[in-house]
């Protein structure tokens, strides 16, 4: 049985997700003693904060049509692939599906949440790019992608500036 999403739908995922981002780069600044540190998770919560208003506006724009269900998958694999990034939806920013930071996370710990889950937000934007219309601006998903690639790469950095101190 094929599953059908519409793109309202997957907006109002892709929102979730940033959304749990920017709440959880927040937490992470008011756990961190270092500034250069919690000034850094306090622009990745407003980067977060930025992709959350691209995301409403994408959705705000949407023709009435675009709100219909368009995204049909005969053979279910790209419904497969949205359900099953819907299913870890929002995990961006938590520790697991359900758990918020608690304050006993080493700063390490808290990195590696983080390169998880830019990891899996990046895979979702992956997807949410092949299946929205060229009328929605695949550019700026495009850009999204690049953007959390970028908080990828610097949490790794960190990481490993972390790691090499001990």
């Amino acid at each position: 049985m094929s599953i059908t999403f519409n793109t309202d739908e997957i907006f109002k995922m892709a929102e979730n997700i940033e959304r749990n981002a920017a709440r959880f780069y927040r937490q992470a600044a008011n756990q961190t003693l270092d500034r250069k540190t919690q000034q850094m998770f306090i622009d990745m919560a407003v980067m977060e904060d930025g992709h959350l208003n691209t995301f409403k506006q994408m959705k705000s724009k949407l023709r009435e049509e675009g709100k219909k269900k368009t995204i049909v998958d005969p053979d279910d694999e790209t419904s497969m692939y949205m359900l099953a990034m819907d299913a870890n939806r929002g995990t961006e920013g938590r520790k697991s599906q359900t758990e918020d930071l608690d304050g006993s996370e080493s700063i390490e710990q808290i990195y590696k949440i983080a390169i998880n889950a830019e990891k899996d937000s990046i895979v979702f934007y992956v997807g949410l790019k092949n299946l929205v219309s060229s009328n929605i601006r695949r550019d700026k998903v495009e850009a999204i992608i690049k953007e959390e690639m970028s908080h990828l790469a610097k949490l790794n950095q960190y990481l490993i500036v972390l790691e090499e101190a001990q």
